[in-house]
């Protein structure tokens, strides 16, 4: 990315954060909804691979039903943003009136163990708002951030979310964010983690309806070493609502079992996504043939 680019994209931000917090709600909800069906008609590249990606996820739609899909997705995806930006002057009481969770024992089943939890949700919903809800139930808990540039786009972002109650680890090339991680877990405390994409070079191979992909082999490494609870998480939105459901426990003791887990974890978040396909924001090239044949068309031009 540009130092151009990066410059721009610390703008947006910035705007949307000043934009949401400033115009009455339901104005804003109204002007990022508006933006979401611009954008949709435009159809630029992350438009046209969410299209792709939903494909896959609703392979039974047809033309129309999938038009109307990509749209009703763009709306969830434009109301994340609109809702992250406003998120840290909400009202927590309000916001908590309108928050629906199951599974919430699986939780406490497991820091009843002692050995901590690895909780794993994909991009779907509010993630954020998700993480608001557990950081006031447990009191805290520990999460990665991808290392985003410019670096003072990096540092609003980690502001943002240890204003929420969030332990912010960056995601580095090195082994540092895993120690933290499995300290926190040692210590009975919980780790939760996005973790349908692989933001790394280490992912394992799995099927995801129907399609490889790669996904992060860390939650699954991370609870076969320390003996915490892998615990999966389905998160959508609800009406004006949010819903979160936590799911039982996938079984890991042992590193070979690592592969095994991370494709339950798969079959979890792809059975959630199938019920919720307009929740789930991957606006980005997910599946391996995608990415095949992009880096082919790379080839093809450097030769």
């Amino acid at each position: 990315m540009s130092a151009l680019s990066q410059r721009l994209g610390e703008f947006g931000y910035a705007t949307g954060w000043r934009l949401a917090r400033r115009l009455p709600r339901p104005v804003g909800t109204a002007v990022f909804a508006l933006g979401a069906d611009v954008a949709t008609r435009r159809g630029g590249g992350g438009v046209r691979q969410l299209r792709a990606n939903l494909t896959r996820v609703v392979p039974q739609a047809d033309e129309q039903e999938l038009d109307e899909l990509v749209r009703r997705a763009m709306r969830s995806y434009a109301r994340y943003w609109y809702e992250t930006f406003r998120l840290p002057s909400a009202d927590k009481d309000e916001l908590f009136a309108n928050f629906t969770i199951t599974g919430v024992e699986n939780i406490d089943a497991a820091l009843a163990e002692g050995n901590g939890a690895v909780i794993v949700l994909p991009h779907s919903g509010n993630w954020d708002v998700a993480g608001v809800w557990l950081a006031r139930y447990l009191g805290g808990f520990t999460t990665v951030v991808e290392r985003l540039k410019p670096e003072s786009l990096f540092r609003r972002f980690v502001a943002y979310r240890e204003s929420l109650g969030f332990e912010i680890v960056p995601l580095t090339g090195d082994s540092a964010a895993m120690r933290v991680l499995l300290k926190r877990l040692r210590e009975n405390k919980v780790v939760c983690l996005v973790g349908d994409r692989d933001l790394t070079t280490s992912g394992l191979e799995v099927k995801f309806f129907g399609e490889r992909t790669r996904m992060p082999a860390g939650p699954a490494r991370l609870a076969a070493t320390t003996g915490a609870a892998l615990l999966p998480v389905g998160s959508w939105y609800s009406g004006d609502g949010w819903e979160l459901r936590v799911h039982p426990r996938i079984r890991v003791t042992a590193r070979a079992e690592v592969p095994a887990a991370t494709q339950a974890l798969a079959d979890v978040f792809a059975g959630d996504i199938a019920a919720h396909p307009a929740d789930w924001h991957m606006l980005q090239k997910f599946w391996l043939a995608d990415l095949e044949a992009e880096e082919l068309a790379g080839l093809e031009e450097a030769s």
